[in-house]
């Protein structure tokens, strides 16, 4: 298997483990599937399965039903997608954690939206994956996370990154970015939200700082891009 960016190197010892079959079937990585499309899970169960060193000890539809198997079957690792009827997967993550801190939790989705991977990662989730992702890469986020690893690919923690700093930001820094995007320079700033100069010219700093800018312009471009401020017409 290739290495995969979303992973660190395995050790020959452990790819010569991979190779070869389980003495004790209670070594495999008993994994718990959780999503609403029957193909999906089909396909993730089957993919899984091909895999010696895992178990699927089973695949439900919904978020209430995969917290009821949880406690069944106890899984190592539970893979989870986000969007569900009834109970979507930042709750259901909650849920899980609020049960038992060392529930492990492997996001499977198709949405890569920043406020989506930083709920899912704030709730407890150890690793983010979306769907597109290539079999080897997921096989190996579920080893990783059960080895209580934290995995996320490229593209996520990209948006992680965006999510995080669109947090920090304060609501006085927000103001302070939509008049820079509407061209008023610092002074014109402080005489608009009447605090001084100094103040205004550290809440731009401080904005650039934040959003990885080099200057106003690209500070504006990378909030807009976010959806952190709207252009005003």
């Amino acid at each position: 298997m290739d290495a995969s960016p979303i992973a660190e190197s395995i050790e020959p010892e452990q790819q010569r483990a991979y190779s070869t079959p389980m003495e004790d079937a209670s070594r495999a990585i008993k994994v718990l599937i959780i999503d609403d499309h029957p193909v999906v899970r089909l396909g993730l169960k089957t993919m899984l399965e091909s895999e010696e060193q895992i178990v699927v000890t089973g695949a439900v539809g919904s978020a209430r039903e995969g917290i009821a198997e949880v406690e069944k079957v106890r899984p190592d690792v539970v893979l989870m997608d986000l969007r569900m009827p009834e109970m979507e997967g930042v709750e259901a993550i909650t849920e899980l954690r609020r049960k038992d801190q060392n529930i492990r939790v492997l996001v499977l989705t198709n949405y890569e939206d920043d406020e989506y991977v930083l709920h899912a990662m704030q709730a407890g989730a150890m690793g983010y994956l979306l769907k597109n992702t290539p079999q080897e890469e997921i096989i190996r986020a579920v080893d990783m996370v059960n080895q209580n690893q934290r995995c996320v690919s490229p593209e996520v923690a990209k948006r992680l990154t965006e999510a995080v700093a669109r947090e920090e930001l304060t609501q006085r820094e927000l103001e302070v970015l939509k008049l820079v995007a509407d061209g008023l320079t610092n002074k014109e700033i402080a005489e608009h939200l009447f605090i001084s100069a100094k103040t205004a010219r550290n809440h731009v700093a401080n904005c650039l700082l934040k959003l990885g800018a080099d200057d106003r312009t690209e500070a504006v471009t990378t909030a807009v891009r976010r959806g952190l401020i709207r252009l005003s017409r």
